[in-house]
């Protein structure tokens, strides 16, 4: 994103919608710090400034990461899917994918209220939970972006790009989930930045949920809510 300088009234109004306070004024006008801009669209898409000031400037590989990430309605060409992540437990009546005895992770890196990540960042947790067999999400944004197929391992020209947030999406065996949970709980403490952790699972026929009821019997609180698949897209 750019900001033509001879348009610009310094108003300020951008300031308010960048999502990672990237843009500051500076001698009376608006000024975008490149390093920090997550290229999401939000200041130009608005429509907030009086002067047309702001345009979308051609970004390339690998800043293009940026976009992909960051704006809600990009779509990532090699799955055709928009946003940061896939459609999760949403359609698991249809697509079946999880079955009982799998839970599901959604690391919610950057969320709530991070401020914007590097990819770097990312990349710790990716590369902590991979030697315990998790499988990551074949459709995610962020598996394409594995070194040469190297499950966790981020290609290094990516890794400096800074997005407003980013979901790891894996899943594995209902045994191994608290392992699996311990492991985040143990790298959070060398992440810098705040991440949310969505546990995704089956309900038994009695209306129980074993990753719950299993994470709870170790001590890990889940909060009560959740994204609750009714069965209304059953073939």
């Amino acid at each position: 994103m750019i900001i033509d300088k001879e348009k610009c009234i310094g108003c300020g109004e951008c300031v308010k919608f960048c999502t990672v306070s990237a843009i500051r004024l500076k001698k009376k006008k608006a000024e975008i710090h490149q390093e920090h801009c997550a290229e999401c669209g939000n200041c130009l898409r608005v429509r907030v400034c009086p002067s047309d000031a702001i345009s979308q400037n051609q970004i390339e590989w690998p800043r293009t990461i940026r976009n992909i990430f960051s704006d809600p309605i990009s779509v990532f060409k090699e799955t055709g899917v928009s946003g940061r992540g896939t459609e999760e437990m949403k359609t698991n009546d249809v697509t079946g994918r999880f079955k009982k005895g799998e839970v599901g992770f959604a690391i919610d890196v950057g969320r709530p209220n991070g401020g914007g990540i590097y990819l770097r960042e990312v990349e710790k947790i990716t590369k902590a939970l991979a030697p315990l067999g998790v499988r990551f999400e074949k459709d995610s944004p962020l598996t394409y972006l594995f070194e040469n197929g190297a499950a966790g391992t981020l290609k290094k020209e990516i890794l400096d790009e800074f997005v407003v947030s980013a979901i790891v999406e894996c899943k594995t065996e209902l045994e191994n989930c608290v392992n699996v949970f311990r492991k985040l709980e143990e790298v959070s403490r060398d992440v810098n930045t705040i991440f949310s952790v969505g546990v995704i699972g089956t309900v038994d026929d009695d209306g129980s949920i074993p990753a719950k009821t299993l994470l709870e019997k170790e001590g890990i609180p889940v909060a009560p809510r959740g994204k609750i698949n009714i069965g209304l897209g059953r073939r």
